[in-house]
């Protein structure tokens, strides 16, 4: 029996009701493309709620409900009720997270992402494109009366060479499944499907399972096609790792069967046996995750405790996730409360395998630091310049910049250190 077969009921449609209602009320930051790189891509977060296998479902009806009258509906409000959020695997790995976070060779994991992709110049924006690829891929029509677009997260930056240069803009658009059910998605081969509960991965009783994802380092450092190169910077540098969460899906929807033997058929070579994987979410998609969460989270009134999750939820005062999420490398940051001003900030800062690399990375990371202050004041504040200022980007620009620096004083410091070491060793044999 799988750990998600064991969770216990929790109140998660009251917070769900509060994030989506958050983010409808809540304009996104919108990055504008520069013109040396107009390239932009979105994705779908398409969330659905289970009714209880006791509960009694109402007759189809031909008008959508509000998102205020969908969480009043009775199958919604019942305890056994259990929201989930789509995940997907392609299996050939050409996501928006590759993009941004090379992927590790690792075969025992598989890392999920959200479905959507690049925008096409006839796309009418970015909303277009997420409903458009959605489709494509997974045969999900986000455009019929069992979707809602709840509206965007914020625009996010995929850039590479650690943050030196953009690739392109990423945007996430929220949808809901507003009737109990929908049409089979269809999604092409080899992608499968995982519909994860959110009880998984954000509870008052149960945090999410965090792992990390190791990520050779001369593949963000060094050219593809220099294999001395890359084996120079692996050896110097070592390896990132990034934390990631593990995943533990109600179920599964592969490839369809009938899409199989037309392969079997027109191209006589049969389906690939699937062996068992740890399904990860990390990078970019773990990024947006938890700017989803973060919407999630109860504030905390004067005594430090967890306010009910039947308060208004067009309030937006933001909550520390530390106690339900468990955030990892909060302590990298002394004194800040990574947890409350950037969630999503945790998806992209590795470490590395060499201590060193990280001590000098917080030695060059003051500039960085003065940054998360200043968005920390600002979301204490209210979040007024959220809107006007570019705080994560800011924040990652500034904490890639401490990498590089790092990377810098860490590889002359092993030449030099070889060098000697070589010198060492020749007076040695000479003077033998």
């Amino acid at each position: 029996m799988s750990h998600s077969e064991n969770l216990k009921p929790t109140p998660i449609v009251p917070l769900l009701s509060r994030a989506l209602h958050r983010i409808r009320q809540t304009p996104p930051r919108i990055i504008a493309s520069p013109p040396t790189q107009p390239r932009r891509a979105a994705v779908a977060l398409i969330i659905r709620v289970v009714p209880s296998p006791a509960a009694t479902i109402p007759p189809t009806s031909s008008a959508q409900p509000t998102l205020t009258e969908f969480f009043e509906l009775d199958w919604v409000k019942d305890p056994n009720a259990r929201p989930e959020i789509l995940f997907l695997h392609r299996e050939n790995n050409s996501t928006e997270d590759t993009v941004g976070h090379p992927s590790p060779s690792n075969t025992t994991e598989a890392h999920v992402a959200f479905p959507g992709g690049r925008m096409e110049p006839d796309d009418e924006g970015g909303l277009y494109t997420a409903m458009r690829q959605t489709w494509e891929e997974i045969g999900i029509d986000l455009a019929e009366r069992q979707y809602m677009c709840i509206g965007q997260l914020d625009d996010r930056e995929i850039t590479t060479s650690l943050g030196k240069r953009l690739l392109m803009i990423l945007s996430p658009f929220v949808f809901l499944q507003v009737t109990p059910q929908a049409p089979a998605p269809d999604p092409v081969e080899p992608t499968t499907l995982h519909w994860t509960p959110l009880a998984s991965l954000v509870s008052p009783f149960s945090s999410p399972r965090w792992s990390t994802v190791t990520v050779d380092a001369a593949s963000r450092l060094a050219p593809k096609h220099s294999t001395t190169l890359r084996l120079l910077v692996r050896v110097l540098v070592g390896s990132m790792q990034f934390p990631a969460i593990v995943l533990e899906p109600t179920n599964e929807t592969p490839t369809a069967p009938e899409k199989q033997s037309h392969d079997l058929l027109e191209k006589g070579t049969p389906p690939k046996d699937r062996r068992p994987q740890t399904l990860k979410l990390w990078g970019l998609s773990l990024g947006m995750m938890l700017d989803l969460m973060s919407y999630m989270m109860l504030p905390r009134g004067p005594g430090g405790a967890l306010e009910s999750s039947n308060s208004n939820p067009a309030i937006a005062t933001p909550g520390p996730l530390a106690d339900v999420m468990n955030l990892p490398y909060q302590s990298e940051v002394e004194g800040l409360r990574m947890e409350i001003v950037a969630p999503s900030l945790a998806s992209v800062f590795p470490r590395f395998s060499y201590p060193d690399v990280n001590f000098w990375i917080w030695v060059f990371g003051k500039r960085y630091r003065e940054v998360v202050r200043g968005w920390e004041a600002s979301v204490r504040a209210g979040g007024i310049n959220d809107r006007r200022i570019n705080w994560s980007g800011s924040a990652l620009s500034t904490f890639y910049a401490s990498i590089r620096k790092a990377l810098v004083v860490v590889i002359v410091a092993r030449a030099l250190g070889i060098l000697l070491g070589l010198i060492f060793a020749g007076w040695w044999l000479f003077t033998q």
